[in-house]
């Protein structure tokens, strides 16, 4: 199994130190990747970039940078450059939309029609990233570029994608998809059949399914479901993850926590592989003995 660990945008200006320390320490533990989200504290790419470049042996990636607020030539350009910056064949570069209350009310974006808007990204970006010039007219974006950063090869992206539409546009032309607060039934029944079978029609390699979720291995399971609940009660607002949660049939996210046993939480992410994702992706919410006892679980699941 594929195991990655999601890292913290630490605060303050030692903030860069102290995510090194957290992706160095993910590399001598044996994950497979480690992951920084990019909201409103220090910039991910640029992020990984510092960190990625002074720490090598360990694949990286967005979880995720959102596409409005870049011209996609400008997120490649970045992209490479951070590609560059850590070594070819380390970084994975996850883009996804956002939301609407971010895109409109924060950054003053028009959110309508996302679908739209994805399809011209990914036609800009895509080729950028695979070293080709690209010329492209949409109707949300226009570009005539060709980028000269030195890369070896390419860097892969992953679309964050939960609606049918995104999903098959994700199977189409990327290479996969990045989840959140997304559980194994809706992966079996609605996601992997959804962005496989648009992968084989455009006749594509089988899409990378990368499931990132909370988890705690604790005695306490009660405790600890309420405490996910807590910290991340701002995600079942989100119309997106919210149309997951319901299709789970879940109240919300404390429900989608991994918590439990060793055994309990080694059931439930076996659960999710077998629900058709390729990759797990764990948020420790915990520190202190608890925390070292769950990244220690999950890097006895990757070797």
């Amino acid at each position: 199994m594929r195991i990655g660990i999601m890292l913290d945008a630490p605060p303050g200006p030692d903030g860069l130190v102290r995510l090194t320390e957290q992706l160095r320490r993910g590399a001598e533990e044996g994950f497979d990747s480690a992951w920084l989200s990019h909201i409103f504290g220090i910039d991910a790419l640029t992020a990984l970039a510092v960190a990625g470049s002074q720490v090598p042996d360990i694949e990286i990636g967005t979880a995720v940078v959102p596409t409005y607020p870049r011209h996609p030539g400008a997120l490649a350009q970045q992209a490479r450059t951070t590609a560059l910056a850590v070594g070819p064949n380390r970084l994975n570069l996850g883009i996804g939309l956002s939301h609407k209350i971010v895109i409109e009310n924060m950054f003053g974006y028009d959110f309508d029609r996302p679908a739209r808007h994805m399809k011209d990204y990914l036609s800009i970006l895509v080729p950028l990233l695979e070293n080709r010039p690209v010329s492209y007219t949409g109707e949300t974006y226009t570009a005539n570029l060709q980028l000269s950063v030195a890369n070896e090869g390419r860097v892969p992206v992953l679309l964050a994608a939960l609606g049918t539409a995104m999903l098959r546009l994700a199977g189409r032309r990327t290479d996969g998809t990045v989840l959140w607060m997304t559980g194994p039934a809706t992966i079996r029944e609605h996601i992997a059949p959804t962005i496989t079978v648009a992968a084989a029609q455009a006749e594509r390699p089988a899409p990378r399914v990368v499931c990132a979720l909370p988890v705690l291995v604790t005695d306490d399971a009660d405790a600890a479901r309420a405490t996910a609940a807590e910290n991340f009660a701002a995600y079942g607002s989100l119309p997106s993850y919210r149309a997951m949660m319901d299709r789970e049939g879940v109240s919300g996210p404390g429900d989608l926590a991994i918590v439990g046993s060793e055994k309990e939480v080694t059931a439930r992410i076996e659960a999710i592989f077998e629900a058709g994702a390729t990759e797990f992706v764990g948020a420790v919410f915990a520190g202190g003995d608890e925390g070292a006892q769950t990244r220690a679980l999950l890097t006895s699941l990757a070797k």
